[in-house]
């Protein structure tokens, strides 16, 4: 991982005002940056809902209809526990205490993942270096070309039409392929540096993978059979998959994102200017997907500011807006989720062939 690429710092009048205008605000509200009780609830709600879906796909086995429904939902509450538990967890502001988070933060490995390799990948390259070829690993996906400065291949041109399919299985692919090529070839990216791997990770590595395979494949095996596991695993993955990738996609890979070419190690913009020229926001409106997507669809406030949570980004998207306004930088936000993914299919449709 590339460690070389800096951000201009020598006129940051935007960065500190904005910094200073959210800090008044916690300030006067008389508010924490972290969590709060609605975080608290949301968690309990997701983490039991989990559970009920569980039991009632292994232990009460429902008619197939209901059942094929229950991993549907299943699926999407797999990603949920991502967006609003796992994520928040993750950045260290789900909680004041850094026990909690960091206990909260293992869902991921529950549902599948690996945490230590997230964070290396998410919090560092991602958040630093967004829409960066080769530096940010989020926009390094097999198959498809979302990047100017990435290989235009044969099969590209029809990653429009094929890219659902891809995203359904990103999730699996993610926790029973990937994890395991990053953990021995101890690399995030095709390109990149190693990466420290110590010994207590490599062990929580094997414990969490081993625990989620007995829990989500070995005992529904050994209860309802191999054909039905294969089934459940493969509608619930494919659904969790199409929503994290979708979110993270509306959020960074649109029309109005840039997507710059890097030279001399050097980024011409403050790092704040560069997260609002790569970062949009959708459907911020919509009250039902904030709850569901963890405040990710205000991804502009999450990118400037990742260590606040995410209960408070629709009052800190007002001041992001004002300051930009007032600065006249460019403030992205699509009113719909319909608006987004549109924009969406014609970047790669744009990018499914030589730029003209």
């Amino acid at each position: 991982m590339k460690t070389t690429t800096k951000f201009n710092n020598v006129n940051t009048l935007f960065s500190k005002s904005l910094k200073m205008r959210v800090n008044t605000y916690f300030g006067a509200q008389g508010k924490l940056r972290t969590g709060d009780w609605r975080i608290i609830l949301k968690a309990v709600i997701l983490l039991v809902s989990l559970s009920i879906i569980y039991t009632l796909l292994v232990v009460v086995q429902p008619h197939w209809a209901v059942g094929t429904l229950l991993c549907v939902i299943l699926g999407i509450n797999l990603a949920a526990i991502g967006f609003n538990i796992m994520h928040d967890a993750g950045h260290n502001s789900f909680s004041r205490s850094k026990k909690v988070n960091t206990l909260l933060s293992y869902t991921l490995n529950l549902v599948g993942g690996n945490i230590y390799f997230w964070k290396l990948k998410h919090n560092i390259a991602h958040h630093t270096y967004t829409n960066i070829d080769g530096e940010d690993h989020d926009i390094e996906i097999k198959f498809m070309r979302i990047h100017h400065d990435q290989q235009l291949r044969k099969h590209h041109k029809y990653q429009q039409f094929y890219f659902i399919m891809l995203y359904g299985l990103s999730y699996l692919a993610w926790i029973f392929f990937q994890d395991y090529e990053k953990y021995f070839r101890q690399r995030l990216g095709r390109d990149s540096d190693k990466f420290p791997f110590p010994l207590r990770e490599k062990i929580i590595f094997w414990v969490s993978k081993t625990f989620h395979l007995v829990i989500f494949v070995v005992v529904p095996v050994m209860v309802i059979g191999w054909l039905p596991t294969l089934i459940g695993l493969l509608v619930a993955g494919m659904v969790c998959g199409v929503c994290l990738a979708t979110v993270f996609q509306l959020a960074h890979v649109v029309s109005e994102t840039e997507f710059k070419t890097i030279e001399a190690d050097k980024v011409e913009e403050e790092w704040m200017i560069h997260q609002l020229q790569s970062t949009a926001n959708f459907a911020t409106k919509n009250r039902i997907l904030t709850w569901l997507l963890g405040g990710l669809n205000f991804q502009v406030e999450h990118h400037l500011f990742p260590k606040i949570s995410h209960v408070h980004y629709p009052a800190i998207n007002k001041i992001v807006q004002q300051t930009c306004d007032e600065f006249q930088v460019k403030y992205l936000e699509f009113r719909s989720f319909r608006q987004a993914f549109k924009s969406h299919v014609l970047v790669l449709k744009h990018m499914s062939g030589p730029i003209s």
